[in-house]
């Protein structure tokens, strides 16, 4: 019988977006293929307890109490490579895990933290490194890398809650000189629209900074692209990554929010979206572009703003962990590519361990010509 890929699903966790990642990790639980893998659940609950168990998902979704339930954990330990039991240390067994697959949106998950505990301890996982995860989630430094790539982007600007509360005034009338309304005022490092607002005026833009500041302490103010579509497009691969059709969202409310995209089910998709061929290249190319320049890798979901037939495409975000909830655009973008869903999670675990492979042929010793640091 031959060997079953073991994956840890990792899911929950301190983020904001808690309940969307048990979602998505549910979709995938329920979709790998179980002649293929033997999945191990790994949950982190909202006050960053870690368990390993079937019930796992469950016991989060019902935020029931964790009890006496042993908890494990990933050590940055190279020699474990897998989850460690740490309820009793007079005792410790481990269980041993071939990729984790990471479903973590938002911070302490997508923002590259998960990441470099896995690179520590020397475990393969889905998606983006540490550097592209960093760079993918805070808005700010991913401008600014998109713009020094002449990728097109909207116009911005950015500050830290403590300079707004030393000097409002200033920073309001930057916004009004350089920007204009209606505006976005959004937190640096968060997804699914969490903390995100669009101002019409004065007043709605600072009560937006008042919410965007409870959520980080760098806030990212955006002029609005009016009349734009909101497309996006679903980027797989590695060194030599590929792009999915091009999908476009009706938000049922004004701009896509939190509430439009996982509260009323009213907002919908057209896949794909009905745009010419050369608009359909354009944006799959600068999808592909902006994927190797954040340095991504397994999977991402690039999304844009186009005005027109395509005249004008700015790029808006990028996200390293897109949603896989059954209405999520990632895994329906694909399908819409020839991808089914069970054959994009096999993709994406090939692709964890492919990088892994060969990451792991790399030196990470030098010898000197002599041992100078003894002296």
């Amino acid at each position: 019988m031959a060997h079953k890929i073991r994956v840890g699903v990792l899911f929950g966790g301190r983020s904001a977006e808690h309940e969307v990642s048990l979602v998505s990790a549910a979709s995938i639980i329920n979709a790998l293929d179980k002649n293929k893998y033997d999945v191990l659940p790994i949950g982190i609950t909202p006050d960053g307890r870690w368990i390993s168990s079937q019930d796992a998902l469950r016991l989060l979704r019902e935020k029931a109490s964790i009890g006496d339930l042993p908890e494990h954990l990933i050590l940055p330990d190279p020699r474990k490579q897998g989850l460690v039991n740490i309820s009793s240390f007079s005792a410790p067994d481990s269980q041993a895990v071939d990729v984790v697959f990471p479903v973590m949106h938002g911070t302490f998950g997508e923002d590259g933290t998960v990441q470099g505990l896995l690179e520590l301890a020397d475990v393969p996982y889905v998606g983006a490194g540490v550097l592209g995860s960093a760079v993918g989630m805070d808005k700010v430094i991913q401008k600014q890398v998109l713009e020094n790539a002449k990728i097109r982007v909207a116009q911005g600007i950015a500050f830290f809650s403590s300079e707004f509360e030393e000097d409002q005034n200033k920073i309001v009338f930057r916004i009004e000189q350089e920007l204009h309304y209606p505006c976005f005022v959004k937190p640096a490092n968060t997804g699914s629209s969490v903390g995100i607002s669009k101002a019409h005026n004065r007043q709605e833009m600072l009560d937006a900074v008042v919410l965007a500041a409870q959520y980080d302490r760098k806030i990212l103010v955006e002029i609005s692209i009016e009349k734009a579509r909101e497309l996006e497009c679903a980027v797989l691969g590695n060194d030599d990554p590929k792009a999915s059709v091009p999908g476009e969202i009706i938000p049922s409310n004004e701009f896509y929010d939190y509430d439009a995209k996982y509260v009323d089910g009213k907002s919908t998709a057209i896949i794909p979206a009905k745009l010419p061929t050369w608009a359909v290249k354009k944006i799959q190319y600068v999808a592909c572009k902006a994927f190797k320049i954040l340095d991504c890798a397994g999977m991402a979901r690039v999304d844009f703003l186009v005005q027109g037939s395509g005249s004008k495409i700015y790029l808006n975000e990028i996200n390293t962990i897109p949603g896989f909830t059954s209405i999520s655009m990632f895994p329906k973008l694909w399908e819409a590519s020839g991808l089914m869903y069970p054959d994009l999670l096999d993709t994406l675990i090939q692709l964890a361990i492919e990088r892994h492979a060969t990451k792991s042929k790399l030196k990470t010793k030098y010898e000197p010509k002599r041992e100078w640091y003894k002296g």
